[in-house]
């Protein structure tokens, strides 16, 4: 999940720091961004949706993970480290993320912030994305803009999966990664893990934040 060189303007074909981009919203209302340093959300929903629930299980690196991460080979030193990774993430042996070049990554923060973001998956569209604040039963709404499926700003290069124990006590380590499998096609499926219940997640690249009206 490293970042691509020029991003944010291949992404969105402008130079300055805002954009105002037109049927943002089931209203009509149009946004104007400020440009972010580069994030990644982690979405679950249907690649075809245009809105949806779930918003709360969704978590955003601020930062690329992609670099920040510890091959699979490594991952004896890391064990010898006390699970602390050179950049100073911390392992968690029950709730473990790879990526799509074998690299053991840190957890995303969870939830993502209530908002409005400028998303993009770096192919045709790049468009806003709303995320309501939990309704009283805990569960967020999310909505893209310009009649974008979640498919359309998906990265689909970068490969993010979950694994966590599939039964209490079973043995899920990154021990048995199939290394074999990396790195993983553009939008294919992770590898399964012996021990493991695996969740796939789809990586949407934030390039801005909407400006308070």
């Amino acid at each position: 999940m490293q970042r691509r060189s020029m991003l944010v303007a291949a992404a969105t074909g402008a130079a300055g720091a805002l954009w105002t981009l037109s049927a943002l919203s089931a209203d009509g209302d149009k946004s104007k961004f400020r440009r972010i340093p580069t994030q990644f959300i982690a979405a679950l929903g249907d690649p075809g949706a245009n809105s949806g629930t779930g918003a709360q299980t969704w978590g955003v690196w601020p930062v690329d993970p992609g670099p920040r991460g510890v091959r699979l080979s490594q991952f004896a030193q890391l064990q010898k480290a006390g699970g602390v990774a050179p950049d100073g993430w911390k392992f968690d042996n029950k709730d473990w993320w790879v990526e799509e070049h074998g690299l053991i990554m840190e957890q995303p923060k969870f939830p993502v912030t209530p908002g409005t973001f400028l998303v993009t998956g770096d192919r045709a569209i790049s468009t806003s994305l709303t995320i309501h604040p939990v309704d009283k039963n805990g569960i967020g709404r999310w909505e893209l803009g310009d009649r974008a499926t979640l498919h359309d700003v998906t990265h689909l290069g970068c490969r993010a999966a979950r694994y966590m124990p599939a039964a209490t006590g079973a043995a899920c380590s990154p021990v048995n990664v199939p290394q074999t499998a990396f790195p993983v096609e553009p939008g294919g499926a992770m590898p399964p893990v012996a021990g493991c219940a695996q969740q796939d997640y789809a990586v949407l690249i934030v390039i801005g934040v909407a400006l308070k009206a």
